[in-house]
């Protein structure tokens, strides 16, 4: 008979030894313990679709036409391939970038997005809040909930950037500008791929009204979620608090209200009357980022507008590289639209990105559990930054080099592109 070595013989367990094993915890229940449990963008928006009425999820979570673009976009940030160093010090890693002019504890700030107190009843404050908290940028939309001067009190120290669509009625225009720089917005983002509504079919097959419109089908949907009906509507009525109180759909308020004549001259205008940083947002064509800083743009936002606009538009993370290599060092470079992962940040950094914004990705938080929802929010995405530099062998943001991200054949640039984006990153680094 082969004899077994002590550790590998049967015998009958003595509870000293089950004591350590045993430990049995209280239950933890609520919002808290349920944010606590959600480890990545996708949980939160697990969550967010089960406590949230059909329609504003869908106007979150939808996209043009075929919603091609939103899904090639978050294709684009799954396909390519990280490139790790090995023998680094990664000990302490630095997630702060500088951007137009100020530093941000991460590499990413809130992007606009409108009607948030429709998505949950804390809406921009809940936003706002988070952000100074996490030491990052938040963005206020000309269609959100919260007044410029509301949004800028409840933020405290945070930094607030305000975006700006330009109405046919420019006074209304220059009124706001006027606002946001008395309260104390440092930055100015005008968005430009407005100029008609993308046709956003998950809104008409919903019957998606500002304000929600309470139908037998809305009242049934309303059942399965209690709190955010009882939220909605014992909470101020929602409306713009930088327009005038509008009812109907998104995109007739597009039509009705917003300019589809706007050409450079009015860059040029905007340029003239606001003295802080002026960014654009919307950038699709390495040609227009080039007009756009010739007349005087502090920054691009390259950008799809979240593939809300127009189906089968380029994908800002493909077209970044391009663009990087022209224009880094004469603007500031930031990039969204279809990030869901840490990951996806740290990516566009590498590839020429100076700052990236998060849009869906901070409202599924929102809808998921109000601000304690952004933040934790924000948590995920900052920890994610923080392990995929560690992995790479870069202990800042500024390590990051194109090197670190392999795209796939067909999305990086080529030729003579490829190679000044490469002399780029050589005379910067």
């Amino acid at each position: 008979m082969t004899h077994l070595p002590p550790a590998l013989r049967r015998r009958i367990p003595k509870p000293a030894d089950l004591r350590p094993l045993l430990q049995f915890k209280p239950p933890v229940v609520g919002q808290a313990a349920r944010l606590r449990r959600a480890s990545t963008i996708w949980d939160l928006r697990d969550m967010a679709r089960r406590r949230t009425p059909k329609a504003p999820f869908d106007y979150t979570d939808g996209a043009a036409g075929e919603e091609i673009t939103l899904n090639r976009a978050r294709a684009a940030f799954r396909d390519l391939e990280f490139r790790p160093g090995v023998l680094r010090n990664v000990q302490r890693i630095d997630t702060g970038v500088q951007i137009l002019g100020a530093r941000s504890a991460l590499p990413f700030g809130i992007a606009p997005t409108g009607f948030t107190r429709m998505m949950h009843s804390e809406g921009e404050y809940a936003g706002a809040r988070a952000a100074a908290a996490a030491g990052i940028p938040y963005t206020l939309s000309t269609m959100g909930t919260a007044s410029i001067e509301d949004v800028a009190e409840t933020a405290g120290s945070g930094r607030n950037w305000f975006q700006l669509y330009l109405w046919t009625e420019r006074e209304k225009s220059l009124e706001l500008i006027e606002r946001a720089a008395a309260a104390g917005y440092d930055t100015l983002m005008v968005t430009v791929d407005t100029a008609v509504a993308g046709e956003r079919l998950r809104d008409v097959r919903n019957g998606m009204t500002i304000p929600p419109a309470l139908t037998l089908k809305t009242v049934l949907d309303a059942s399965y979620r209690p709190a955010w009906w009882f939220n909605f509507l014992t909470h101020e009525p929602l409306a713009f608090a930088s327009l005038n109180r509008y009812s109907g759909t998104v995109g007739e308020l597009i039509n009705s209200m917003f300019d589809p004549t706007l050409t450079f001259a009015d860059l040029d205008w905007l340029r003239e009357v606001w003295k802080g940083k002026l960014v654009v947002k919307g950038i699709q064509t390495l040609d227009d980022a080039r007009k756009v800083v010739d007349h005087g743009a502090d920054g691009i936002v390259v950008s799809n507008h979240g593939g809300r606009q127009l189906d089968r538009a380029p994908i800002p993370l493909h077209l970044l590289p391009e663009i990087a290599a022209e224009l880094k060092g004469r603007t500031a470079i930031i990039l969204d639209t279809g990030i869901m992962n840490g990951g996806d940040i740290v990516a566009a950094h590498a590839l020429g990105a100076d700052f990236t914004l998060i849009g869906r990705a901070y409202l599924y938080g929102l809808m998921a559990g109000g601000q304690a929802g952004v933040e934790r929010a924000i948590e995920i995405l900052g920890a994610q930054v923080r392990n995929t530099l560690a992995l790479l062998g870069a202990a800042s943001m500024s390590e990051l080099t194109e090197d670190h991200v392999r795209l796939p054949a067909g999305a990086a640039v080529s030729g003579s592109a490829a190679a000044l984006t490469r002399t780029t990153w050589a005379q910067r680094n």
